[in-house]
């Protein structure tokens, strides 16, 4: 092991910072949710500075909105996990509070946008069927909702014109894409915006409308590998290009008095770079220097503030204030570390090297540091969800622990994977999907000359889709990986898709096959890990959470109860009170501490 011996990793998990940062519509205060109590709540604090201050204390907040007369804040909270969210609103100084909404059973909410008088909102809801995503027009004082669209699976309400006419719907075609529309909230007419033949992403981060309500900016890829900063025209209905670039371009903001600042990230193989110019005279805006991560901006029209969130590979959630008009910027919060040294991080390096069939995949390599080129470090490759999604330079107390403890980290974007192109995430779709399960052992084997880890010394771990890849590359090639962790993953296709949430099951279809097909049912009766089980050959660490509302728990128990009757190590830890993932820091400590003596014993890491 290299170095000192590390902090225990309830220091790492202990790490902690805000996400999620909002600036109120006045440009005066920042609504943040941070975890520091043990679940997720929301703080408050003054752009001038000051401390934050605690604003809820009840069930995990799962998402927060400002009224646009910054009076107050609706958000959400679930129970345990299940997704299915109460509205609440609670005043800007947090003295009064009430429910909007309360949740109802099987049902699933997504808030789109809340309107200028302070009082309609916009959502999307599968109360009436529990399946398609409706959008209705609500009441924050009534608590009443109005059905105003029937959408058929996944039409999600988005963004608010200013004038209130338009509100952007976007329907779900497939897990990366979308189509777009415009609904008329008076006549409920629904434009058609973009329905590409080739599929593509619409708004990815958000909406943003010009004040005149005439101009919808966003990022889209339609018609191009990389998403670029586009602007829709309402009159004429055209698209205009903005900024393009060889990486995807999102997060689209419009800032400042009259909208005079357009702001967006550029996703640089992991990292995000912001990029904005002035809008009336077209120059660039100079950014001051911020740490290295993954962004989150948030702005007002009332004022020139760039709010960024930043969570990084030191950096577990900053919050940083940057003046448009100025180019500076001052630090609102700092992440805690929890006493570990930033010294000791270590940055993740983005690696390439290219699969058996010509593709070329990437993906982030963390080293331990001082490590001894001779006796290089095992590795354990953490495979991301989705599947559209991509590992990137975002804040993990885990793998670093790893690293800390003399391991290294692989985080491979297999194809299907964003942020490396249209063409590429869509190598994945269907029957494709077994190719990205065989890019972990082309990465495997890359490893094996590369020389810079012992893959010999190899386990693979992941979370819902990536605890899917756990178990098919497990399964598909017993003798390539040494152990495995599959945390609340897919074992078995058909009953996954069958009983996935109504937001899966929307773009489900596209990604996998439509499974009341018989065709794909048979090919998912054949290619699912729980029929393949059997063939796993490796020691296995299991994990589910009774809660979850997107894989049916029954899927990991007989994996684990297959693995034991064939004499294979499946260790398997139920967690009662949480869904899909771990919310409740109680939860993560205990986890993860088996998590690691898991993988520490089967690496042949010792104290």
């Amino acid at each position: 092991m290299a170095g000192d011996t590390p902090a225990d990793i309830s220091r790492y998990l202990l790490a902690s910072g805000a996400s999620a940062p909002q600036l109120s519509p006045d440009g005066q205060d920042v609504v943040f949710r941070s975890s520091i109590t043990g679940t997720p709540q929301l703080w408050t604090l003054p752009v001038a500075g000051g401390a934050p201050r605690q604003l809820t204390f009840g069930n995990g907040v799962t998402f927060a909105r400002w009224m646009p007369d910054s009076s107050g804040i609706l958000y959400g909270a679930d129970n345990n996990g299940d997704e299915q969210e109460s509205y609440l609103f609670i005043s800007r100084d947090g003295s009064s509070e009430r429910e909007i909404f309360s949740a109802t059973q099987g049902g699933f909410r997504s808030l789109g946008d809340i309107g200028s008088d302070n009082d309609s909102l916009f959502l999307a809801s599968t109360e009436r069927t529990g399946l398609h995503y409706d959008i209705y027009q609500g009441s924050i004082s009534s608590g009443d909702l109005q059905l105003i669209f029937e959408g058929n699976y996944g039409n999600f309400a988005r963004a608010l014109s200013p004038d209130g006419r338009y509100l952007v719907v976007t329907e779900t075609v497939g897990e990366d894409s979308d189509y777009l529309y415009l609904l008329d909230t008076t006549t409920r007419e629904l434009r058609v915006v973009s329905q590409p033949e080739s599929r593509a992403n619409h708004g990815d981060g958000g909406f943003a409308w010009s004040p005149d309500s005439q101009t919808l900016y966003m990022s889209s890829n339609t018609d191009r590998e990389f998403a670029a900063v586009v602007a829709y025209d309402v009159i004429d209905g055209r698209f205009e290009s903005l900024v393009e670039s060889e990486f995807d371009l999102a997060d689209v903001q419009l800032c400042g008095e009259n909208g005079a600042f357009l702001v967006w990230t550029e996703n640089r193989n992991g990292f995000d770079v912001l990029g904005g110019r002035h809008l009336a005279s077209g120059s660039s805006i100079a950014f001051p220097a911020i740490p290295e991560g993954v962004y989150s901006l948030s702005c007002s029209q009332q004022s020139s503030t760039l709010i960024v969130g930043v969570n990084g590979w030191q950096t577990p959630g900053d919050i940083h204030a940057i003046d448009l008009l100025g180019g500076v910027g001052k630090p609102l919060v700092d992440s805690n570390l929890a006493g570990i040294q930033v010294e000791s991080l270590v940055r993740p390096e983005s690696i390439t090297m290219v699969a058996r069939d010509g593709v070329e995949l990437q993906g982030l390599l963390y080293l331990p540091l001082g490590g001894d080129q001779a006796s290089p470090p095992p590795v354990i490759f953490e495979v991301h969800g989705g599947p559209t999604a991509q590992s990137r330079a975002s804040f993990d107390p885990v793998s670093q622990y790893h690293v800390a403890r003399g391991i290294a980290v692989f985080k491979p974007n297999v194809r299907g994977s964003t942020g490396f192109g249209r063409t590429y995430v869509k190598l994945d779709d269907q029957k494709q999907r077994l190719d990205s399960v065989r890019d972990l052992v082309d990465m495997l084997d890359f490893f094996k000359t590369d020389g810079r880890v012992d893959a010999f010394r190899a386990a693979v771990s992941g979370g819902s889709y990536g605890g899917y890849m756990v178990n098919a590359v497990l399964a598909n090639y017993p003798s390539a990986f040494a152990a495995g962790v599959s945390r609340y993953g897919v074992a078995d296709w058909v009953t996954a898709l069958q009983v996935a949430s109504p937001a899966l099951k929307a773009s489900d279809r596209i990604e996998y096959g439509d499974i009341r097909d018989p065709k794909w049912r048979a090919f998912y009766t054949v290619n699912s890990p729980i029929r393949q089980a059997d063939k796993i050959r490796v020691p296995v660490l299991y994990s589910h959470g009774v809660m979850d509302p997107r894989i049916d728990i029954y899927e990991t128990e007989v994996m684990v109860r297959t693995l034991r009757a064939n004499g294979i190590e499946a260790p398997y830890i139920k967690v009662p009170d949480e869904g899909h993932g771990w919310r409740k820091l109680g939860n993560r400590l205990f986890y993860y501490r088996r998590q690691a003596e898991f993988l520490e014993a089967h690496l042949g890491i010792r104290d």
